[in-house]
């Protein structure tokens, strides 16, 4: 085959065979491939590493600790192990603990079986973390003692919330105050969470005066005895009382002990904490806590008068842009909040967004939210957390 003009091609004839290789080159061309194949599958191990970052957990920033959840046989400590599984919170290792009562019992986390102990063998086994919830008695002679071996404390109980020298924290609030000295931090009121959760940006945008609330809480939030009450008279059965009154088809203005100012425990609960979590006492708030026959979850009706005018079309898209807050408000469609939608949630629901028309700058609104999740044990993780990833226990 002749050459054809320019040289573009040469005759196959005149090609030059190639050189041979050398043993040693050889060697290495067989691995070229093995190579490029290696290049290539940790460039991909490298990119799906970082769409698991995304996805999951972020534990890599956390330190695995020795966690002690003290109550873990009642009803918010069985959630908190629920939730501390779920979020895979870092333990090393668990110690479940109650009361002499329940010593010996044994529960299961994550697969595997555990033993309680009891208060004096946990202080020993020195915790780096204690997540209280067994009432406030508890809280006030046990919580000093870990705190004094160096151990870092949440308290689900109402024992140091208004304790000037205790922090009281919603963390997507205010968990910035928190420092490596506080051993004893507060977990608010499950009532007190939800309503903060949903003022909090409101009170920042137009500044609150007067907060009006009236709560329609389930009976969970008193207790396993309670939930058994309103079990029993479903069914028609005679039970323990929880309430001096039957709950079944009614509704008691009674949460919590009454004090001398004619408000329960509860009301003043929800005055006092929201000052305290939002730093600032310029607003006022009135509560009437009222308990209903639900099983699960927390509503509260709430009016809020604020110094500067706002658009309703405003706070509806400020809400849905909080973290931690799901709006639900288009009564059109029947959506609004309800405790059916919101149970074994960790999210606050707002809905039924709308101008009080009795006087200027107040706006109506009706929260919900699971009163044993966020009202409680996923608050007290959520701290934890914050705690651990802050390099602050």
């Amino acid at each position: 085959m002749p050459a054809m003009a320019g040289n573009r091609y040469t005759p196959i004839a005149t090609l030059t065979p190639p050189a041979r290789v050398p043993p040693n080159r050889r060697v290495f061309l067989h691995f070229v491939p093995f190579i490029t194949f290696c290049y290539i599958f940790a460039n991909l191990a490298k990119n799906a590493c970082r769409v698991l970052h995304l996805a999951l957990p972020l534990t890599q920033n956390f330190s695995f600790m020795k966690v002690a959840i003290v109550g873990a046989t009642g009803m918010v400590g069985e959630v908190m192990l629920k939730v501390l599984a779920e979020r895979e919170f870092p333990i090393s290792e668990l110690l479940p603990v109650a009361s002499e009562r329940s010593v010996g019992k044994r529960i299961t986390y994550r697969g595997r079986e555990y033993q309680v102990i009891g208060l004096e063998a946990a202080v020993a086994a020195k915790p780096d973390l204690a997540i209280f919830s067994a009432g406030g008695d508890t809280s006030l002679e046990w919580a000093p003692k870990f705190a004094a071996i160096g151990t870092t404390v949440v308290d689900n109980s109402s024992a140091w919330r208004m304790d000037p020298d205790k922090k009281l924290v919603v963390p997507e609030i205010n968990a910035h105050v928190l420092t490596k000295k506080d051993k004893i931090i507060a977990n608010p009121n499950c009532s007190t969470i939800q309503l903060v959760m949903v003022l909090a940006p409101l009170h920042q945008k137009y500044t609150m005066r007067r907060v009006v609330v009236s709560t329609y809480q389930s009976v969970s939030g008193t207790g396993v005895k309670a939930v058994r009450q309103l079990e029993n008279e479903m069914a028609g059965v005679q039970g323990e009382m929880a309430y001096p009154y039957p709950i079944n088809r009614n509704a008691l203005p009674h949460c919590d002990v009454f004090l001398e100012n004619g408000y329960t425990k509860e009301e003043m609960k929800l005055a006092r904490e929201p000052q305290k979590i939002l730093a600032d006492h310029s607003f006022a708030i009135t509560a009437t806590a009222v308990r209903i026959p639900t099983s699960g979850g927390h509503s509260e009706a709430v009016n809020v008068q604020f110094e500067k005018d706002f658009d309703l079309e405003e706070v509806r898209s400020l809400l849905d842009n909080t973290p931690g807050v799901v709006l639900q408000d288009h009564p059109g469609s029947n959506t609004y909040p309800m405790p059916l939608h919101a149970h074994d949630k960790d999210e606050v629901f707002v809905g039924r967004i709308r101008r009080d028309e009795s006087q200027p700058n107040t706006l109506n609104l009706w929260i919900v939210a699971d009163n044993l999740r966020k009202g409680a044990a996923t608050n007290a993780v959520q701290i934890a957390e914050y705690l651990n990833q802050q390099g602050l226990l």
